[in-house]
């Protein structure tokens, strides 16, 4: 309660709140030189070598003094991203910003628009205060594109024609492989149509970069494909998928053996009684939520930007229901991504390829996958105790319907 009362304190100040926010990042923007968007510069600078054939053969050597970066999407991910490398990086680099800022506003409304809450206040605030939180700071800092998917997946997944649904799927699935997870929603929603075409339209992406480039495509899909550590250091600290959590704390990498597929079956069981309760509720954000979350968990790479799925979360947990346990995994969310721990642990780690480490520095490095899982259960057992409210109240009401007969 003590959250919502202070929320609804601030919604008078949520414009100025909103409006100072905004014009902090963008002095970020303009005048902070650590702010290197180096991911946004491999997505421009590697994307030509499509047409060369050297696409995965390519590194971004700049700001990469442990790992140079290389190009880890399918190829028609580069394909989108050619136009990129047709414009001055100045252009590139604040165009992406602003992009990236309107995908948050409506990932926020959105969410909120999701559990009933349609105050325009209550989406600045958060906008206005989510600029600031980790996942969001890294990936604006980064000029990553997880608030770009995540703004196509909420605008699709819900409401929208069975084409479109699938659509806005398979193409992000196109684009960066994990948002495939997000097929699921449409099996417990029973929505088989819309799953039929996130499946053409995934084809269709993949069909359009082999038709430019076979010889990329084979590589990515037959060798590539699975490659944890192309991609980066599975233990290091911003890792926070199970498999990054779990090796940090056995000290070594635990692949995809045993442990990783106990710690996944885990998973899958809390998202099952999360989603079974969500499809009963008819709990559109709680079930997108679920699905995303267990995404994140059983990845083999999760990285600590990944997890901008945190803000629908945080907008479920404090709107869409009233329940104790929600209101204890909020203040969870808001510790967790607030405290910017993630970064504090980057600096106390030995290397990014060094995985032992100290107990104390592995279980903190828990702190996304808990809270997830945490997440997991509030939605189960929130909607559930819902659900079994409902029953009660519906039963008192016959009962007094009876003896007015």
């Amino acid at each position: 309660m003590a959250l919502r009362a202070l929320e609804g304190r601030a919604l008078v100040l949520a414009p100025w709140l909103f409006g100072l926010s905004l014009l902090g990042h963008l002095a970020m923007v303009a005048f902070q030189a650590k702010m290197t968007m180096v991911d946004l510069m491999v997505y421009r600078n590697a994307s030509p070598e499509l047409f060369t054939g050297a696409l995965y053969e390519w590194r971004l050597e700049e700001f990469s003094d442990q790992f140079a970066l290389p190009f880890t999407y399918p190829p028609f991910s580069a394909l989108v991203f050619v136009p990129l490398s047709w414009v001055p990086w100045g252009v590139a680099r604040w165009s992406w910003q602003l992009v990236s800022l309107a995908c948050l506003w409506f990932v926020t409304r959105k969410s909120l628009d999701l559990v009933g809450s349609r105050d325009p206040r209550r989406a600045l605030l958060w906008t206005g205060l989510f600029i600031w939180v980790e996942p969001v700071r890294t990936t604006l800092n980064y000029g990553q594109i997880n608030l770009v998917l995540a703004a196509l997946l909420l605008g699709t997944l819900v409401g929208a024609r069975s084409w479109a649904q699938g659509a806005g799927v398979g193409v992000a699935a196109g684009l960066k492989l994990t948002p495939a997870i997000s097929g699921l929603y449409f099996l417990v929603t029973r929505q088989y149509r819309a799953a039929v075409w996130s499946v053409v339209a995934f084809a269709a992406t993949v069909g359009v970069g082999w038709a430019i480039s076979p010889a990329l495509s084979s590589q990515y899909w037959f060798h590539l494909l699975g490659d944890a550590e192309r991609v980066g250091p599975v233990g290091s600290a911003i890792n926070q998928s199970l498999r990054g959590a779990l090796s940090r704390t056995l000290g070594h990498d635990v692949q995809t053996g045993p442990v990783f597929l106990a710690g996944a079956a885990v998973a899958a069981v809390l998202a099952g009684f999360a989603l079974h309760a969500a499809v009963k509720a008819k709990d559109a954000l709680a079930m997108i939520v679920t699905v995303q979350l267990l995404g994140l968990l059983v990845s083999p790479i999760s990285w600590s930007h990944h997890w901008v799925w945190a803000v629908p979360a945080l907008m479920w947990l404090l709107h869409g229901t009233s329940h104790r346990l929600a209101r204890v995994t909020a203040v969870a969310w808001l510790a967790a991504i607030g405290s910017y721990l993630i970064s504090v642990l980057l600096i106390a780690q030995e290397s990014i390829w060094v995985i032992p480490r100290p107990w104390h520095l592995s279980a903190l490095g828990w702190v996304y996958p808990a809270v997830g899982l945490l997440t997991l259960v509030a939605v189960a057992v929130a909607l559930r105790d819902r659900g079994r409210d409902d029953r009660s109240r519906e039963g008192v009401e016959d009962r007094v319907d009876l003896l007015g007969q």
